[in-house]
């Protein structure tokens, strides 16, 4: 019999390590679903709908189990950017970021059809990058993939090279705002 106590809706590995860090145990089942991606709406909306989707659609599979979904974007000058199409798309997204401001929003839901539990949540953070040029990113691609990031970056590597700094939660920038996440497991005894 598994130990785990609910199921990740992602096949994301930070959201996995997030998880590890707080103790938890959990099967992993990445949703098969289309996200909304909106360019010029709402990303706090957008991400927690995603969140419950991802849930939700692992949740109908396991009626009888704990579904944890979550989706992170960038939100910079009134749109938001997901992962990168290629490198070009994601040089493009970088250099945009470069010496300003941005918002990360995360999602996230946790479901239980068998129970009748719908819970979504979300987090904010804000980031300032240092200003880029061609040779930084450069050398920053060669640390990180950017394909796989919404925005085209992640915090956990090369962060000196890009970020100048932060507010908010570390984690959230990650993919999983884990106090608030912590929280709500614990609420439903899953951790």
């Amino acid at each position: 019999m598994s130990l785990a106590k609910f199921i990740l809706a992602s096949q994301s590995p930070r959201r996995k390590e997030l998880l590890e860090r707080i103790g938890a145990r959990f099967d992993i089942m990445p949703a098969d679903v289309e996200e909304f991606e909106e360019g010029h709406g709402d990303p706090e909306g957008m991400v927690r709908h995603n969140s419950l989707l991802k849930a939700g659609w692992v949740a109908d599979q396991h009626p009888g189990r704990f579904v944890l979904g979550s989706d992170t974007t960038v939100h910079l000058d009134g749109r938001v950017l997901v992962k990168p199409a290629d490198l070009d798309d994601a040089r493009r997204m970088i250099k945009t970021l470069g010496g300003r401001t941005h918002i990360v929003y995360t999602g996230f839901a946790l479901v239980c059809r068998e129970k009748g539990i719908e819970v979504v949540d979300g987090a904010r953070s804000e980031v300032t990058f240092k200003p880029l040029d061609d040779a930084i990113v450069d050398e920053y691609f060669q640390i990180v993939n950017p394909l796989d990031k919404a925005g085209a970056y992640g915090i956990q590597e090369g962060k000196d090279l890009i970020i100048d700094s932060f507010k908010g939660s570390h984690s959230n920038i990650m993919g999983l705002p884990l106090d608030e996440t912590k929280a709500l497991l614990e609420r439903h005894n899953l951790l």
